[in-house]
């Protein structure tokens, strides 16, 4: 006789993973009442969740306020995206960083969004919203869109069809525009974000290739738009990216990041 699935089972790991899904960058330390508005879900079931993921070390809870436990952390340092890519790419984004002094962001493609999988922050500390384990929209961002450029058109068929909302006055949200902007990434191999994320942020981004020569990451710089000229540090960027795939080749890594 065929054993059923447990529906309680998979009802549980769904609801946990809406919990963990409510927290962020800009929501580090959540109320029960602000998971269950993030969520959707009934304040008994977060209750209840969140009581079992704390004794799992999955939350903690501090003076009214959760947040996500040192469980989850451990677990994203055994995650292959997160080890093999890091680990090829920390030493050139350290000396891009030596090199630049702004923000360095390295950064994979999961579902519409950028991921970000490391960060060495610059002096200058001009946005909260790269922060690693954080995602932004793939289209108005210079990772984003260098993602986008060495993808199958596909990719950028469903960020279409989903919406290009504009973040910013300068953000993009003309498909015929951002087709012709990905057009010049890929012609150059390497894009910029000019305020289309966040007012008077600029980055430069260029890609990461696998063995195969499939794009599996990208890395960039980021700086204010008043004090940093991008178009200038496009060569360090292009040239720590190219360092990285070659790096990668080498290993003949099959990452298999994007999704």
């Amino acid at each position: 006789m065929r054993s059923q699935p447990d529906q309680s089972n998979e009802s549980v790991l769904q609801r946990a993973n809406a919990l963990l899904g409510a927290f962020g960058p800009r929501h580090r330390h959540l109320t029960l009442s602000a998971i269950v508005m993030r969520t959707g879900l009934p304040k008994s079931t977060v209750h209840r969740t969140a009581k079992q993921m704390m004794e799992l070390g999955w939350l903690t809870y501090e003076s009214g306020r959760y947040a996500l436990g040192t469980r989850i952390f451990e677990l994203a340092g055994h995650s292959s995206m997160r080890y093999e890519l890091r680990e090829t790419a920390l030493p050139y984004m350290e000396d891009l960083y030596e090199s630049t002094h702004v923000s360095v962001h390295l950064a994979v493609h999961k579902d519409l969004d950028v991921l970000y999988v490391e960060k060495i922050r610059g002096h200058d500390r001009i946005t909260d919203l790269s922060q690693v384990g954080g995602r932004m929209p793939l289209y108005c961002t210079g990772l984003g869109k260098v993602l986008l450029a060495f993808s199958p058109v596909d990719l950028l068929d469903r960020v279409i069809s989903h919406g290009l909302v504009g973040r910013t006055q300068a953000t993009i949200t003309s498909p015929i525009r951002l087709r012709r902007e990905l057009q010049t990434i890929a012609a150059n191999g390497f894009g910029f974000d000019r305020e289309e994320a966040s007012v008077g942020v600029n980055c430069v981004a260029a890609p990461i290739f696998g063995y195969d020569r499939k794009v599996v990451a990208a890395i960039s710089v980021t700086g204010r738009a008043s004090r940093t000229r991008m178009d200038a540090l496009a060569p360090a960027v292009t040239t720590a990216a190219h360092g990285i795939s070659r790096t990668l080749g080498a290993g003949r890594m099959a990452l298999g990041l994007a999704t």
